[in-house]
């Protein structure tokens, strides 16, 4: 098994796709009419390859350390450049624009992990990383209520509310999966100690002869 095999070729196509979609959203009120399709196409074909890099690496029986590195990586690229944007007045969706507290709510879930992950590395040497269901049901969430937003021009007006309570149960879904890392990442860190301090205190075997 090499460390560039299909499920990491995936991920990293879906990373470098992050560039199309941002100038996408950045011209979302340009001239161009179809600006905000191809952001969607992006959105949906991205998606699609976070399901099947995950399916393949399962199926094939590759799963990395690396796979389990960058996933997460494309995952938080594609949607913290999208809640931004989304959420910035000059290149929000006409009518649809994101309150600011939603990308704040986004990006502070990551940052708090991410500093927690630091802080378990800096205590047990270790890195950890566990992918958790609430993790993965705000991002999934974080993705339809992108996709919405984009497509909530075109639906039809009763449809169109549904995107403010996508986004209310998305920013509640990070608020439940920073509580859930930060729980998970303590245990960890709290067993790693316990496990090295009771290793180091067992005798050698020249100190029982």
């Amino acid at each position: 098994m090499t460390w560039l095999n299909w499920p990491n070729r995936i991920t990293i196509v879906r990373i470098v796709a992050v560039v199309p979609l941002v100038i996408c959203l950045l011209n979302l009120n340009s001239g161009w009419a179809h600006w905000r399709h191809v952001a969607l196409g992006l959105v949906a074909v991205m998606a699609a390859s976070d399901a099947l890099d995950g399916f393949l690496a399962r199926r094939l029986h590759e799963e990395t350390p690396l796979g389990r590195f960058l996933d997460p990586v494309a995952d938080k690229l594609l949607i913290a450049s999208a809640v931004v944007l989304l959420a910035v007045e000059a290149t929000a969706v006409d009518g649809f624009r994101l309150p600011s507290w939603v990308p704040v709510i986004a990006l502070g879930k990551d940052i708090l992990v991410l500093i927690g992950f630091s802080l378990v590395y800096a205590t047990t040497g270790q890195f950890f990383i566990q992918p958790r269901i609430w993790g993965k049901a705000c991002t999934l969430v974080q993705l339809v209520m992108i996709s919405y937003c984009l497509v909530a021009p075109d639906l039809a007006p009763f449809l169109q509310p549904l995107w403010r309570v996508l986004y209310w149960v998305a920013s509640g879904l990070a608020f439940v999966a920073i509580v859930d890392y930060l729980r998970i990442g303590n245990r960890f860190a709290a067993d790693s100690v316990r496990k090295a301090s009771s290793t180091a205190v067992l005798p050698s075997d020249s100190e029982m002869d």
